[in-house]
């Protein structure tokens, strides 16, 4: 793991006190993972590249003057525990919940939030019935087709908020999709992981 943070570092600048709260976070996720699954064990070798890093780069895009962060599907903690611990010292007036309704993935970002000592509201209920969380930002990776994730950014969006969802090769079909049923603005990010996918900022969505 040590290469992996360092080329980390190289690639996406932090500080030495948030290289070691994500390096806890590797940690701990290579220790629970033969238990409960939080990545796929192929990807362990790869996991600063790909999910880390992945997972660090929607943190610029986060809109200005954002104060509540939701993410959705936390599972192992990417992207929301990864943004988490990068906006403890660079955003610390910046509120996450991550919402994980399996208690055993909860659980582990419990762990990791409390062995890197950052703030995080954790919460372990399913996200179609969850009270509308009112989110400047919200973000999900890998957790479902576009035209769900719209309607859970629907749901937990505040008027003015922004979706952020990385998505890969197919996006431009699962955008096509979501227009039968959504009306919404769209600004494609290159991804800096994978030449094929890019970073969705999806804002003023409206169901049709």
């Amino acid at each position: 793991m040590t290469d992996g943070a360092e080329a980390f570092r190289a690639s996406y600048d932090v500080s030495r006190e948030t290289l070691d709260r994500l390096r806890i976070h590797a940690a701990l996720l290579e220790k629970w993972n033969p238990r409960i699954n939080l990545v796929s064990k192929s990807t362990l070798s790869t996991l600063w590249a790909r999910h880390t890093l992945d997972s660090a780069q929607l943190f610029e895009q986060r809109p200005e003057g954002a104060a509540h962060w939701a993410d959705l599907g936390s599972g192992g903690g990417f992207p929301g525990l990864v943004l988490a611990i990068l906006a403890h010292e660079a955003a610390p007036e910046l509120r996450f919940t991550l919402v994980e309704s399996d208690l055993r993935k909860a659980t582990f970002l419990r762990t990791v939030a409390t062995e890197t000592g950052i703030g995080a509201d954790i919460v372990t209920e399913r996200i179609e019935s969850l009270e509308p969380l009112g989110a400047d930002v919200l973000s999900a990776r890998a957790l479902a087709p576009l035209p769900r994730l719209l309607g859970f950014a629907a749901r937990h969006l505040a008027p003015t908020g922004r979706a952020l969802f990385p998505k890969g090769v197919s996006h431009a079909t699962e955008i096509e999709d979501s227009l039968a049923s959504w009306r919404f603005d769209v600004q494609k990010i290159p991804s800096r992981t994978d030449p094929a996918s890019v970073i969705l900022n999806i804002g003023g969505i409206t169901h049709v």
